[in-house]
C-alpha cells in the first residue's frame, strides 16, 4: 500500500493570495506521476472533503514535464482572519502525507 509521501520527492503548500491555498505535489519520477497523478484520492472530491471546501472550486493542474500536480482550493476563511490557523498555509500539505494511493 503506497502512501503519498512515499511516491513524492517534495510536497509543499503555500499561500496563493488571501483567499486561496496551493499544494504542489512533485512525484519521484515519471512512473509515479503516470500512476498516481489522476488517482481519486487526489481528485477534487477527495481534496474538497479533506479541506472542507466545495469540490467544484478545487482546481487541479497536472504538469507532466515536471512530474507534478498543483492543486488549489479556496480558504475557508480569508488569510489573517480571526479564525486563521496557518497564515502562510505552509502546513496544509501535512494532511496529504498519509493518503493511501492503492
Amino acid at each position: 500500500m503506497a502512501r503519498l509521501q512515499e511516491v513524492c520527492r517534495d510536497l509543499r503548500s503555500k499561500n496563493a493570495g488571501p483567499f486561496w491555498v496551493t499544494i504542489d505535489i512533485f512525484f519521484d519520477g515519471a512512473e509515479s506521476f503516470r500512476r498516481y497523478a489522476h488517482h481519486p484520492a487526489l481528485g477534487a472530491e477527495a481534496i474538497g472533503k479533506l479541506f472542507g471546501v466545495d469540490p467544484a472550486l478545487v482546481k487541479r493542474f497536472p504538469v507532466e514535464s515536471l512530474e507534478m500536480i498543483k492543486i488549489s482550493y479556496p480558504r475557508r476563511t480569508p488569510q489573517g482572519g480571526v479564525e486563521e490557523r496557518d497564515l502562510h498555509a505552509g502546513q496544509q500539505f501535512v494532511r496529504l502525507l498519509d493518503l493511501d494511493l492503492d
